[in-house]
């Protein structure tokens, strides 16, 4: 007892010299401003960004005029946040970070350095103590063994008494009579009153469990403001802030033919430091609660652990992407549009060097007298400015593959910490469990980043079809296109399915729509698979796929066929069809029912062309009965019949005649 008090009012004077409880009050006013400032539609990131979009403006007047000269906020964004042209030292980087609004962290709690070292001293006092707890319990535990050994030999030695007693009086000793013995033996023993040697919950317990309230506290708002400092720091980004993706990626396909070369799926994938940052900083908290061996303060972690990446870093990774999506809109941002470079990338090449017109490429180049090291120079440093913006997609792969190995490593150091079978073990185990939400939580955003990145793309996707059927009453501009490809000259060969002898012959030694269309496509494609995750990758090329397909689809609606056109039609969806498997990078999409699977329309196509080559019409059922049997089919007789009528050697009568079943 008197070890106990003394330690107690020693923690006590602890708590007063340090001011916890007046540290604890602005750790969560602190900790509530962070929360304010990036969620529920804070404007945090923007006005940090805006902060160090002048800074950037300051330190190089070049920059400033490229985002005062430009009305387009993705060129501006790229100005400032993908700039590729400039470096920026470690010191003078940290000089601006520490200009940011930090919510009065350094203010009201001190410096990075010392919060971490206030919290390592509280961690070592809840260990001790944590440690004294235990071992003092651990012999308790012995006195009450030994108090219940002397127990039963006491029991065996009256009951062995009292057996010998009725021996020597002559009786039989029954089985009823030795259970009525003992029972009358434990009545005596339940009256009997045995103080405990050690109280459930102690003053010491007490104590502690107010000393592990301060710590959680003050460990959580030193993760917001971590994370806040890794969320400034990748709105500066440097050479420093991207690198290349870690991640395991399981989608490799060994045999795809871009092995061959550097150009394959995620081969030139980024990811920033700011998801390591954050799953560092959770990684460190979590942890050093863990080591105090306090279940309470490790539960305490775990969840806010939990609550602050499913929420806080959740809503700003969802919020960069959105950034990057803009950056990213063909026309408007690095990618090709219509007319050739976007204004961003355009935005990009101003940056690198001045003087240069946002005309065309070609006058560009002529107004500067561009040397080819120059137009390789600015072809590195749009494809950087691609490649940082994929980098924010990523991030949320990136997350979820680090959420999935900080909770792995959190339940190891729970199985070496923390005693088995417990029911603060159990609750802890559940409060870990939470972060497998937590991952799915990202999973799902991922998900959704990549479907906003398509919708980005439609517009140009649909525009592409249009261009290259023969079905957009506008041409393709003069613009050229920096990263290798160019607009589509006028006059080229349409969609014709409607083709004789020397056509189809024609058909077959030229260039047709869907080469063209196909080489439009790449445009967008190429240098998003090169710098997007495999997963991420297949994604946006089946998005991207789908919707042409469904333009080529409505193309093919307002088309007649001749048989020998219905030759050429299953000539170039064969031909799109490949185009799509050489740069799908997972092994299963290689099998032709995952992929059509996995992207309806372009199965549709394939659907439609077998529809088209039938020799007659009597075949048609059979095709769509043994096609339904396979779960390969999903036109209905209406559209069949539709399709059909285009064949201009059938019968408008005798499809209807035949197609009068039920699609059932």
């Amino acid at each position: 007892t008197e070890v106990e008090n003394r330690a107690v009012d020693v923690i006590r004077q602890y708590i007063v010299m340090r001011k916890m409880s007046k540290v604890h009050m602005k750790s969560n006013a602190v900790a509530n401003m962070i929360e304010e400032k990036y969620l529920n539609d804070g404007d945090g990131l923007e006005y940090d960004e805006q902060i160090l979009m002048d800074a950037r403006a300051d330190a190089d007047a070049a920059a400033a005029a490229v985002i005062s000269s430009s009305s387009n906020t993705a060129s501006s964004h790229v100005a400032n946040n993908f700039n590729v042209f400039r470096s920026t030292s470690a010191a003078d980087k940290k000089a601006i970070l520490d200009k940011l609004d930090d919510c009065g962290f350094n203010v009201e709690l001190g410096t990075f350095l010392n919060v971490n070292a206030n919290l390592d001293e509280m961690a070592l006092l809840l260990q001790h103590t944590e440690s004294y707890e235990r071992f003092i319990r651990h012999a308790v535990d012995e006195v009450n063994k030994a108090r219940n050994l002397r127990k039963e030999q006491k029991r065996e030695q009256k009951k062995k008494k009292f057996m010998s007693d009725l021996e020597n009086q002559g009786k039989d000793v029954t089985v009823e009579e030795v259970k009525a013995f003992e029972k009358e033996m434990r009545d005596i023993e339940s009256k009997q009153r045995i103080q405990n040697v050690l109280p459930n919950q102690t003053q010491l317990n007490d104590v502690v469990a107010e000393v592990g309230g301060y710590f959680s506290v003050l460990e959580r708002t030193f993760l917001l403001a971590n994370i806040q400092r890794a969320f400034q720091s990748g709105s500066y980004p440097d050479e420093r802030t991207f690198s290349p993706i870690t991640i395991s990626q399981p989608n490799n396909n060994s045999h795809h033919q871009y092995r061959s070369s550097n150009n394959f799926t995620g081969c030139k994938a980024l990811q920033t430091s700011v998801v390591e940052e954050c799953l560092y900083a959770a990684q460190r908290s979590t942890l050093r609660a863990f080591a105090t061996g306090h279940n309470g303060t490790a539960s305490a972690a775990s969840n806010f652990c939990s609550d602050t990446l499913g929420r806080f870093l959740l809503e700003v990774l969802v919020h960069r992407t959105e950034t990057a999506a803009s950056m990213l809109k063909p026309g408007d941002g690095l990618l090709p549009g219509h007319g050739g470079l976007g204004q961003a990338a355009l935005a990009v090449m101003s940056s690198a060097q001045k003087g240069l017109s946002k005309a065309t490429t070609k006058g560009l180049y002529a107004a500067a007298g561009e040397t080819e090291s120059e137009r390789n120079f600015m072809r590195y440093n749009i494809e950087q400015g691609i490649a940082r913006s994929c980098a924010n997609f990523n991030d949320l792969e990136v997350a979820v593959d680090y959420t999935k190995q900080l909770e792995t490593k959190m339940i190891q150091e729970m199985q070496s910490t923390f005693p088995h079978g417990t029911k603060e073990t159990e609750q802890l185990t559940v409060c870990i469990k939470a972060l497998s939400a937590v991952k799915d939580s990202f999973k799902i955003a991922s998900n959704e980043a990549i479907e906003h990145l398509i919708a980005t793309f439609m517009p140009r996707v649909r525009s592409i079809v249009n261009e290259s059927v023969g079905q957009d009453s506008t041409t393709v501009g003069t613009g050229f296109n920096v990263m290798g490809g160019g607009a589509t000259p006028a006059h080229q060969v349409r969609m014709n399915y409607h083709l004789d002898n020397n056509a189809y012959e024609m058909a077959q030694i030229s260039e047709g729509f869907m080469s063209r269309l196909c080489t439009s496509l790449d445009e967008i494609i190429s240098p998003m698979r090169i710098h997007l995750t495999p997963r991420l990758s297949d994604s946006l090329i089946l998005g991207i796929i789908g919707g042409a397909s469904k333009r080529l689809e409505a193309a093919i609606k307002r088309s007649q066929l001749t048989p020998l056109g219905a030759l050429a039609l299953d000539s170039d969806i064969r031909f799109f069809v490949n185009f799509v498997r050489d740069r799908l990078d997972s092994s299963e999409l290689a099998s032709s029912v995952t992929l059509y699977r996995a992207c309806n329309p372009l199965a549709r196509l394939v659907q439609i062309s077998l529809l088209m080559n039938v020799d007659d019409l009597e075949d048609v059922l059979d095709l769509i009965s043994s096609s339904k049997r396979k779960q390969m089919w999903d036109i209905s007789l209406s559209d069949a019949k539709a399709f059909l009528n285009l064949r201009v050697d059938f019968e408008g009568r005798k499809v209807n005649e035949l197609l009068q079943i039920s699609d059932d």
